[in-house]
């Protein structure tokens, strides 16, 4: 009895569910854990009728358009059906009823209830009742004799009782269960059942095993077994002919036995191991539907019931019962467990002559399996073999043929592995992402950020209804589906439709392209023959549809056939958004409920390009994909079956990163959520809840909710787990800035600056705590993530916390990165200048990375309210000596020049005003130390020859924060005397006032210089900004030493005015250093200072000292 087992689907809640057919067979119902009853047209049905009976279903029964629950109100009610309109109350118990059923005819109902007792009610009067005691523990189970004179119910007291219903008393009782004290802890539910035709056998599930009792004299008349089954049966259930019987175990056994004979005909097993609770037999026989203590709804189809199974043919008996002499019963059983469960072949008994009196049936009562030595292809047919002496007396070849057979009995030889590993998957369906199926006559074709495409195709009307979110958009539509459209998509262009083709019509593709500023606003284009639409999208004026002839064909929005390509599988779904087109495909079969999908990112525009090339789609385990898009933005992402959004994390080399399960916020497993649109800033997922079911209805409107978003980090109860959740997940919403500004789109600078603002703030966060934790090497690790200026933050909020160790370690990053900047500076000026002669122009620059001074001020503050307020330092601690300054003969640490347009200096150069001879690699703690020295004279106007000397670029021995702060605090007076000293220096020129010859040349073009002929050999074909990009990527393969070794020697080029600085900054940088220097030193040094000025303009330090300039 071979059959297929379809795939399961979640029908309730978690906990106790049950099923029953209706008398057509049409119908399923189940009612489970969360109170509802659900009527489903088929398994596939997406959307059933559910009633609301109760906070909980313990067990439902069906007959005669009746339909009785046992709900968690203690009541046994009763529903019309298929209507579902309640009929009254036909009976009340002390406590809930855990069983309930119809006799045969449908004229009486029995109950069994958790108060011990079993009523009997009749359903036209329900006052009409029978009460049957005698248990003395809660009833499991009910089940009628179908001649209606006998009742049977099982207890947790361990008993099965059979009752004469007139006389209300009990006729035999058998001790076969397992005592326990109630329904929940018992092991087995112990489901009954009585043979329906004939009424001669009761079934009852004892352990492993099924027992048989004859009607009447109520002898144990057979055991039904299987050596595979080896935990407890749960639920029995009869065919409707009753020569089967179904049962369903504890560990997701499902085993059908042949009663005549005896013998297991079919065994499956639970997709996921879990226990089976009911089961129903179609009327038709040949389907088998079962639920399990998850809340999910199973079918075994294709079941046959027919007679014809238990003869052999005529002409085989004989050579079946002779070649049976060959083995013995350990064969039998080595052949037996070498079977898969999955696919084990129908047992057939052996038909003996009547003259033989052999029994050839084993003693285990299984039948032999000879499939795995008939196959070899050295064996001979079994009708026509002959063992005797008197086919292969003499015969050389018969003595042959006679040997291999008799070779192949020893289990070791012939054998054929028997492949019991994972079973292939049944591909994916391909669907149209925001739609519902098309089987329901009242469905959304298309929900999208868009609008609504809803189809009705009824009695009444066959049309489509298109609404639009934005009516600024267009107006809505009603469109008549005389073509039978089964597919639809919508942009802010075009409506685009689909129908399938017929014997007489070719597949159509219909579009209405409304934006046309022309009268003729459709068309429509006829597939090629045997070609069927398959998915179909819209993007930034073009649109493309995937037929069945693994084509995609490519349109514009006009009617102008484009690019056509093949793709490398079936089609799952597409998706379009601007010059995007997303493709979902089987790249591969699944195996074990994994579905094998592949995907491909195209560009569209004016540089065609594949950015995705064909990948393995990451899904969920036994997951398949639900919905396909972009978000608004532009980033491609998806939902699996099991809730899991993943989003294209472009900064990552393409992979796709979590950031949401909708199934977390489900209150049960049968409620969903339908995906129907994503937002990267606000950053948003907007879905549909659905409840019992994973499409909303057309009617009433379904309301829209909004789940957030939440990256599936370790800890994220903690704060350290939290604030790096919200990092992660903001440094991923950020990347669609650079996607738009690349691709020549405008961006929200206010939105990109203002999350870097909170990236930056967050990290601050996790290094103020990791500080208070004393995680001093997971500091430098987030200021590695720090910004340049962050980093400087990090110092001064390290030094302040006397952690002087931390606060150098922090200073190496800081200048490592002011290096790492400088070295990035020439190619990013060359792949600007390549955007420039490529037409696109990057809106959002490095510059944007930099947050501004007041930003920097409330970074410190706010990290300063997470560790606490810092004890004052007294005035011992400022005289002290820095412990990590360094001795005259220390190692020089390399100071940095200016950085052309950018203007970068470096914040660590130290220039004393009191000793011209210290080194300039001194640490910035010294700089720190000195600062808060000094710091009294800065407001002092009468000490002219030690307070500091306010210009543009002041070298002061401070940090850029701790100028920036001390300027801050500063009187009025003081600023109104500094603004008088301004106009005589001269105002730093512009960037766009030096052209590009005044610059040295960097060590990048130099080396593009050297290297160009060979990049220009090698690629003769590429334009001047290819080989610019060419050369970026080439440089940037070289190692640090060697780019340094360019940028030295571009600086070794800069000529005499670079030599003056270097002799300047040598010899201190303040009008002290100047005086002491000499008279004829002073002018040559006094102009390089004023060049400088003009170099550094964009320095952040000359816009911190320009704070106080411009205050007023």
């Amino acid at each position: 009895m071979p059959c297929e087992r379809k795939p399961m689907r979640y029908g309730h809640s978690e906990g106790h569910t049950e099923v029953c057919f209706d008398h057509s067979g049409r119908f399923l119902v189940t009612g489970g854990n969360d109170g509802d009853v659900r009527i489903w047209e088929g398994l596939d049905d997406d959307d059933p009728k559910f009633i609301t009976v109760g906070d909980k279903v313990y067990s439902l029964a069906l007959k005669n358009g009746k339909l009785v629950t046992a709900s968690s109100n203690n009541t046994v009610q009763i529903h019309t059906f298929p209507g579902g309109d309640p009929d009254g109350i036909l009976t009340r118990f002390t406590t809930n009823a855990t069983h309930v059923t119809f006799n045969s005819s449908g004229s009486r109902v029995a109950a069994g209830s958790s108060d011990f007792m079993v009523k009997v009610v009749e359903v036209s009067d329900s006052s009409q009742q029978k009460t049957l005691r005698g248990h003395e523990a809660p009833v499991l189970s009910v089940t009628f004799d179908p001649k209606d004179d006998f009742l049977a119910s099982a207890s947790c007291d361990g008993s099965v009782v059979v009752w004469s219903i007139e006389d209300q008393s009990q006729l035999i009782r058998w001790p076969l269960l397992q005592k326990t004290n109630d329904v929940s802890n018992a092991k087995s539910l112990c489901r009954l059942a009585w043979q329906p035709v004939g009424a001669k056998l009761l079934a009852v599930p004892v352990e492993t095993k099924v027992h048989l009792y004859e009607r009447g004299s109520w002898d144990h008349v057979s055991t039904l077994s299987d050596d595979l089954q080896t935990q407890l049966i749960n639920v029995v259930a009869w065919s409707p002919c009753g020569r089967f019987l179904a049962a369903g175990g504890v560990g997701g056994s499902l085993t059908v036995w042949d009663v005549n004979s005896k013998l297991c005909v079919e065994r499956q097993k639970h997709e996921k191991g879990h226990t089976v609770c009911s089961l129903a037999w179609s009327p038709s026989g040949s389907q088998v539907a079962y639920t399990d203590t998850e809340g999910r709804l199973g079918l075994l189809d294709g079941l046959s019931t027919s007679s014809s199974s238990s003869s052999s043919s005529k002409p085989s008996k004989k050579a079946a019962e002779t070649y049976d002499d060959l083995f013995d019963d350990d064969d039998d059983r080595l052949m037996d467990e070498g079977l898969s469960e999955h696919n084990s072949p129908v047992k057939k008994p052996v038909a003996v002559d009547d003259d033989e009196d052999d029994d050839l049936m084993p003693a285990t009562g299984r039948p032999r399996n000879r499939g795995a030595i008939l196959d070899d292809e050295l064996s001979l047919d079994a009708g026509s073999l002959k063992l005797g002496r008197d086919k292969f007396g003499g015969d050389e070849d018969g003595d042959d043929a006679s040997s291999a057979v008799m070779a192949a009995a020893p289990p070791p030889g012939p054998l054929r592995p028997v492949y019991e590993g994972p079973l292939p998957t049944p591909p994916q369906k391909a669907f149209q992402p925001g739609s519902t199926p098309a089987h329901l006559t009242h469905r959304f074709m298309m929900w999208n950020s868009v609008g609504i495409a809803r189809g009705y195709n009824d009695d009444q009307d066959n049309a489509i209804d298109v609404e639009f979110h934005d009516t600024a958009v267009h107006h809505a539509m009603h469109l008549a589906n005389s073509l039978g459209h089964t597919m639809a998509d919508l942009s802010q262009e075009a409506v685009l439709l689909a129908c399938p083709g017929t014997e007489e019509l070719a597949s159509k593709l219909q579009c209405l392209h409304f934006s046309s500023w022309d009268t003729n606003k459709d068309w429509m284009v006829d597939l090629p023959a045997g070609e069927e639409a398959r998915a179909l999208c819209l993007g930034g004026g073009w649109a493309a549809v995937a037929t069945s002839a693994l084509m995609l064909r490519l349109f514009s929005v006009g009617g102008v056939q484009r690019e056509v390509f093949s793709l490398q599988g079936n089609v799952v779904c597409m998706a379009g958004h601007g010059e995007q087109l997303l493709i979902v495909y089987h790249r591969a079969p699944g195996f074990d409920g994994d579905q094998a999908l592949g995907v491909q990112l195209l560009q569209l525009g004016p540089r065609k390009s594949q950015l995705i090339r064909g990948e393995a789609l990451p899904l969920s385990r036994r997951a398949h994909l639900t919905w396909l898009g972009f978000t608004a933005e532009g980033t491609p992402c998806y939902v699996d079956s099991e809730g899991s959004v993943r989003m294209l994390n472009r900064s990552l080399g393409n992979t796709w990163t979590p950031v949401c399960n909708t199934g977390e916020t489900c209150k049960s497993r049968s409620d969903h959520y339908w995906v129907v649109g994503v937002h990267e800033n606000p950053q948003q997922l907007r879905c549909i809840p659905c409840k019992g079911s994973r499409y909303p209805p057309t009617l009433p409107r379904p309301a829209v909710a909004i789940l957030p978003f939440k990256l599936p980090m370790c800890q994220t109860s903690t704060e350290k787990g939290l604030m790096e959740e919200q990092f992660w997940r903001s440094v991923l919403f950020e990347n669609h800035f650079g996607f738009l500004s690349s691709s020549g789109y405008e961006v929200d600078e206010e939105a990109q600056t203002r999350s870097q603002k909170e990236q930056q703030e967050l990290l601050m966060k996790m290094f103020a705590l990791s500080c208070k934790l004393e995680r001093e090497f997971r500091c430098v690790e987030l200021a590695e993530l720090m910004t340049h200026n962050a980093v400087t933050l990090a110092i001064r909020y390290a030094s302040r916390s006397r952690r002087m160790g931390l606060a150098q370690r922090l200073s190496e990053v800081a200048l490592e990165k002011a290096n790492r900047l400088r070295e990035e500076e020439p190619e990013e000026e060359a792949e600007h200048a390549a955007r420039r002669a490529s037409g696109y122009e990057v809106t959002g620059g490095r510059q944007g990375n930099r947050p501004n001074h007041k930003e920097q001020v409330e970074q410190v503050e706010q990290v300063e309210q997470v560790q606490g307020p810092q004890e004052e330092e007294e005035p011992e601690t400022r005289e002290c000596v820095n412990p990590f300054a360094k001795e005259a003969t220390s190692p020089v640490v390399p100071s940095l020049t200016p950085l052309g347009k950018s203007g970068r200096a470096n914040p660590f150069k130290v220039s004393s005003s009191s000793s011209a001879a210290q080194p300039r690699g001194t640490n910035i703690l010294d700089n720190m130390a000195s600062g808060r020295k000094s710091s009294p004279l800065a407001g002092s106007a009468g000490k002219a020859s030690k307070g500091p000397v306010l210009k543009p670029l002041p070298p002061r021995p401070r940090s850029k924060t701790q100028s920036t702060l001390l300027q801050m605090t500063s009187s009025k007076k003081k600023t109104q005397e500094i603004t008088q000293k301004q106009p005589e220096a001269p105002p730093p020129a512009s960037p766009a006032d030096s052209g590009d010859n005044d610059r040295p040349k960097t060590g990048f073009q130099l080396w593009l210089e050297e290297n160009r002929k060979s990049i220009s050999a090698d690629h003769p074909e590429l334009e001047e900004t290819e080989v610019i990009k060419e050369a970026m990527g080439r440089f940037r393969t070289l190692s640090a030493e060697e780019r340094l070794s360019w940028t030295e020697r571009a600086k070794s080029q800069t000529g005499d005015a670079a030599d003056l600085k270097k002799r300047k900054r040598g010899g201190g940088g303040g009008d002290e250093e100047g005086a002491a220097g000499g008279d004829d030193e002073h002018g040559p040094v006094e102009a390089d200072e004023n060049s400088a000025k003009k170099k550094r303009s964009l320095d952040p330090s000359a816009k911190l000292s320009a704070f106080a300039f411009n205050k007023n």
